[in-house]
């Protein structure tokens, strides 16, 4: 799962294996604040989770140090290996834990309890998968990966580590009936060097309906090696009846723990605002065929048509006068308000709390070249624009896992470790929206979508235009059981068409105006960059809405 370890101290590099037992394991990181207590109510935030079929699990996220290297990996500072300890009586190990060296110690892995005496055994017996005898790398003797052997219609779902080529004992863990395991994939990047690589696994399979269960535990992959891969599982939530998705009060509490304060450019010009801000200051729907006749949206978009596909025969537009078209696309941060869809994922073991950010106007993009910054005249311009951060939270004690923040077309996960926390004692994530794109982004500064000193600007910075999401939202969807109440989703949310026009203007006639200012070597540089631009910043369309993006019934990626 997450991967957050600081750096050792050189110090201790090297040392012997007798040695090590003595080193403390790292302080894991914590919120500044402890979990809110949640109203009561469902079986969210209760410890453990039923999955059905006689397998009940908890997450594990204190741990003993088995191995670790100190080159490789994330910043090349290697990786450590842990074994879960503090276990809950009746409960037993179904692999380890393993993270990089470069982020505080922030993780956890699934033990689980057998309730009907079939659901779990023993290894038959174990088989090495990996070896780091061979390789010259700093580490604390050589650390050796191993693969249970499963009996008979059962399978393993974690490798155990260990710092000896002696097998691990059998009854050191536990290999979990077949029919409640899934088919996983590897996932983030832990570890590897010299054709050894570690990676998290994740169910294949992913979103509001898959039963996946994320285990915590990893792959080791090697190359050009006689030693066979892998073949690990995840697990799966046969039950799936999403007692232990959080209920309406409980989805209050968590959203007012972790609501994010997303910061906005001292520069920029384009904000967001509520839907019904934007409706009721002069957002028309224009109809093809009917264009000289465009409709006035009603509050909540109740007139805008409702389901169907995306045709183009309706889209979204600012006013048509042009001083009151230039107010509502500056948007309104007073009326902003975020819009949640709560989300069972990863088998109902976690809760997603999409949060979706309206824009009137997406603004003009700008790029550097070398020592040069340069406005690309309309690129990037687009009538409204959604974006999202997503939430993910432990239905096992309703503590922040990650956040994704959508940058452009795709997104980043970031580790609550990782994160900006507000400050004063608060548990809410801070984010930045890019000038113009408002692409989100977990640090401020200047991120470069290029390379070699060539790409677009995507500019963040602390200012006073700020929010605090929890302080103005609405929850659209809820997309398990009654949704913790029933949540009557306002009707733009089945407005699937565009929600703007189709922009008319030639690219290549700004490009050219471009190039036109720049010296030789930096003219050629451009056209090169020019090439590369991804189809998505080019924005002459309107988007879609929420509901039409993939991740509203699957993953984020």
């Amino acid at each position: 799962m997450g991967n957050c370890l600081t750096s050792p101290d050189p110090s201790l590099r090297d040392v012997s294996n007798k040695d090590l037992k003595a080193l403390p394991v790292e302080t894991p990181f914590k919120f500044p604040s402890p979990l809110p207590t949640f109203t009561q109510g469902g079986e969210f935030a209760k410890g453990t989770i039923d999955l059905g079929g006689g397998l009940e699990v908890s997450q594990a996220s204190t741990f003993n140090k088995v191995w670790s290297t100190y080159e490789g990996g994330p910043d090349n500072l290697g990786a450590t290996f842990f074994e879960p300890s503090s276990i809950p009586s009746g409960f037993s190990i179904l692999g380890h834990y393993a993270q990089p060296n470069n982020r505080k110690l922030f993780g956890w892995v699934l033990t689980a309890r057998d309730l009907s005496s079939n659901t779990l055994k023993p290894p038959v017996d174990y088989t090495l998968v990996g070896t780091t005898e061979s390789l010259k790398i700093k580490q604390d003797g050589n650390g050796y990966f191993w693969q249970p052997v499963p009996p008979d219609g059962y399978q393993a779902v974690g490798l155990i580590v260990t710092n000896s080529s002696q097998k691990p004992p059998l009854d050191k863990l536990r290999c979990v009936r077949s029919d409640l395991t899934e088919q996983c994939q590897a996932d983030t990047w832990i570890w590897g060097t010299n054709g050894v690589n570690i990676s998290n696994l994740r169910p294949t399979t992913r979103g509001i309906q898959a039963t996946g269960v994320y285990v915590g535990t990893f792959t080791c992959q090697t190359q050009n090696s006689s030693l066979p891969p892998p073949a690990l599982s995840c697990l799966k939530n046969t039950k799936f009846n999403f007692s232990t998705m959080p209920n309406g009060s409980q989805i209050g509490e968590l959203f007012q723990t972790y609501s994010p304060i997303i910061y906005f450019h001292p520069d920029e010009e384009y904000l967001p605002s509520s839907v019904n801000w934007y409706f009721n200051n002069g957002a028309l729907l224009y109809k093809k065929g009917e264009e000289s006749k465009p409709i006035q949206i009603e509050p909540n978009g109740s007139n805008l048509p409702q389901g169907e596909a995306n045709d183009g025969s309706y889209w979204l537009d600012l006013p048509i006068d042009k001083k009151q078209k230039e107010r509502v696309k500056k948007g309104d941060l007073q009326s902003t308000k975020v819009y949640l869809h709560i989300k069972p994922m990863l088998g109902a073991t976690f809760t997603d709390i999409a949060i979706w950010i309206f824009y009137p106007f997406n603004g003009p993009a700008k790029a550097k070249v070398k020592f040069v910054n340069l406005p690309l005249g309309r690129v990037g311009e687009h009538i409204g624009d959604w974006e999202h951060a997503t939430l993910r939270i432990s239905n096992f004690n309703g503590e922040l896992w990650r956040v994704f923040l959508s940058e452009h077309s795709g997104g980043v996960w970031i580790d609550a470790c990782d994160l900006e926390l507000q400050g004063g004692g608060s548990n809410k994530p801070v984010a930045y929206a890019s000038l113009h794109g408002h692409a989100m982004y977990s640090k401020p500064g200047l991120v470069l979508q290029g390379d070699d000193g060539i790409g677009l600007r995507n500019d963040t910075a602390k200012s006073k235009k700020v929010i605090d999401a929890g302080l103005g939202y609405e929850v659209i969807a809820a997309e398990y059981g009654d949704g913790g109440g029933v949540v009557v989703p306002p009707p733009w949310v089945n407005y699937f068409r565009k929600w703007g026009p189709k922009i008319d203007y030639n690219v290549d006639d700004e490009f050219r105006s471009v190039e036109k200012i720049l010296p030789g070597a930096l003219k050629k540089a451009f056209v090169k960059f020019v090439k590369k631009i991804p189809d998505e910043v080019y924005g002459e369309d309107g988007p879609t809405g929420p509901k039409l993006k993939g991740n509203w019934a699957g993953d984020e990626n």
